[in-house]
């Protein structure tokens, strides 16, 4: 747990005020209205931080018999946004314990509790949040209930200006606001390239058809982009009959084989009849049957091409399935590229479809010629891409060039991704960034955290609820979405991750905002 505290005396704020008429006795007439402020205690302020909530609460000094008024601020870590729902608990553990209660919050994230101890001596203080999804507990430590006698001698103390910059609980529950605590790693230095992502070796295949012909069209088209399983079916071919458009010759082909068979099928009978008198041998019979079986396959075969001749000149693409050449897909990918229409005619090795796998691709960055010293060094990488929340770990070094482009004086350094996000596709820019063995350890925020101010890059830290800091920081090793700093912050104290350029804001303000806390 985090706190911080703040306690002491207010001069002239929050005090009461009367007002004093003062006769005229010479005259009778009435005085002009006076008005003077009673000086009263500052505030008891404190925060504190659980791994679920943020508590900041402010109340006056506590004093026997008196109602002190909590305002009880209460934030949801998990989203940084004021509880809506719940109660809230103040509980005085001491010499006679006391728990003062209030169901429900009086605005949303502000619980008004009064407090009115019964008796005065040193006491336990804890506030207890019970809401739906969240339950948390809060220590302030140890407190003194006064006497009324010791609070009316309480020295009136003026309020330190300590230099923070002040932010609002309003503020920060309504804009797009989070905090996190700094923390201690070790990190190594790096390198950051620009790269693309590229399908891997032997991850890219074109499909082409054997023959000319055309594409059958009871099949449905494969569109860009669409998904395919090894040895799934793409298209098929009716290749053309290789006869050009002599349909009388090939209507004069299948005369002359049915002519043929029937002259086939004679012979054979007559055989049959010779062979069963003797008159011939065996074998005169089983010739005249193949002679038989090679005049029908003649006859098969030539209306066949007359058929097919016939799907051909009508454009139709639906010739027979005994004919067609089957293009199935290689690998399992995705269709990259496509020109197949279906119906459409086709010539010989033209390409119809590319497929890309995508169950592992390449990372190639581009290694400037002034690292190459360093790549003995390289013990890991990352790809960081625009939109994704964190940067996407790369364990496989692939190789490293040794051709140097003479224009861009890089080499290529390829990196193997396996399954990769459905959201990075061939082609696309990434950053890659390749650590070396070089590695230190730090004190380290989020990137988010860093706020360039006139050329220096900065960090507020969150001194109090409604207090941040400014404070000026070197830039380190940089690694899955953090950075190592070196500067006056130190591990645990909270650094605004979302909103910071508004705490900057906040600090340029000359006007302190107005408090809207339900007191």
């Amino acid at each position: 747990m985090i706190m911080t505290r703040n306690t002491g005396v207010r001069a002239g704020i929050g005090g009461l005020a009367f007002v004093l008429t003062l006769g005229a006795l010479a005259c009778g007439r009435p005085a002009p209205a006076v008005t003077v402020a009673i000086e009263a205690p500052l505030p008891v302020v404190e925060t504190r931080w659980t791994t679920r909530s943020e508590l900041f609460v402010e109340y006056p000094p506590l004093v026997e018999g008196e109602t002190s008024r909590f305002a009880i601020h209460f934030t949801d870590l998990s989203t940084f946004e004021p509880l809506r729902a719940g109660r809230a608990t103040v509980r005085l553990t001491g010499a006679r314990d006391q728990e003062f209660t209030v169901d429900t919050p009086g605005r949303p994230g502000i619980f008004g509790v009064d407090v009115t101890p019964t008796q005065a001596g040193r006491y336990r203080l804890e506030l207890v949040l019970d809401a739906p999804g969240l339950m948390d507990r809060h220590d302030l430590g140890e407190v003194t209930v006064l006497t009324a006698a010791d609070a009316a001698a309480l020295a009136v103390a003026e309020e330190p200006e300590d230099g923070s910059i002040p932010f609002l609980k309003e503020q920060q529950w309504t804009l797009d606001f989070a905090t996190s605590p700094a923390e201690r790693r070790t990190m190594g230095a790096s390198l950051v390239l620009a790269a693309e992502i590229e399908p891997r070796t032997g991850g890219q295949v074109d499909v082409t058809t054997p023959v000319a012909g055309r594409l059958a069209g009871d099949l449905p088209a494969r569109a860009v982009g669409s998904h395919v399983a090894r040895g799934e079916t793409l298209a098929e071919v009716i290749p053309h009959s290789g006869h050009g458009e002599d349909r009388p010759g090939l209507e004069l082909d299948v005369a002359e084989a049915r002519d043929a068979l029937e002259l086939a099928r004679a012979e054979r009978a007559r055989v049959e009849r010779l062979v069963e008198v003797g008159a011939l041998p065996t074998r005169r019979q089983l010739e005249a049957r193949v002679a038989e079986q090679t005049a029908e396959a003649r006859v098969t075969a030539a209306a066949a091409h007359l058929s097919q001749l016939d799907s051909t000149r009508r454009g139709e693409g639906e010739g027979a399935r005994d004919i067609r050449f089957v293009l199935r897909a290689p690998m399992s990918g995705v269709v990259a590229e496509s020109d197949a229409t279906p119906g459409a005619s086709v010539e010989e090795g033209a390409r119809l479809f590319r497929i890309v796998a995508l169950d592992r691709v390449h990372v190639v960055g581009a290694l400037p010629e002034a690292a190459l010293s360093r790549v003995d060094e390289l013990v890991g990488a990352e790809l960081e891409v625009p939109g994704f929340a964190a940067p996407v770990p790369l364990d496989r070094l692939i190789a490293v060039g040794r051709v140097l482009d003479p224009d861009t004086r890089t080499v290529p350094i390829i990196y193997e991704l396996r399954d990769p996000d459905r959201r990075l596709v061939i082609g696309q820019a990434v950053t890659l960034r390749v650590f070396v063995s070089a590695a230190t350890e730090a004190v380290t925020v989020p990137e988010s955290a860093i706020v360039d101010d006139a050329g220096q890059p900065v960090v507020f830290v969150q001194v109090a609820g409604e207090r941040f800091e400014r404070r000026a920081v070197e830039l380190g090793n940089r690694e899955s979405g953090l950075v190592q700093i070196v500067g006056d912050v130190v591990v645990g104290e909270r650094v605004v991750v979302r909103g910071a350029p508004f705490i900057r804001l906040a600090a340029l303000s000359p006007q302190v905002p107005a408090h809207g806390h339900a007191h």
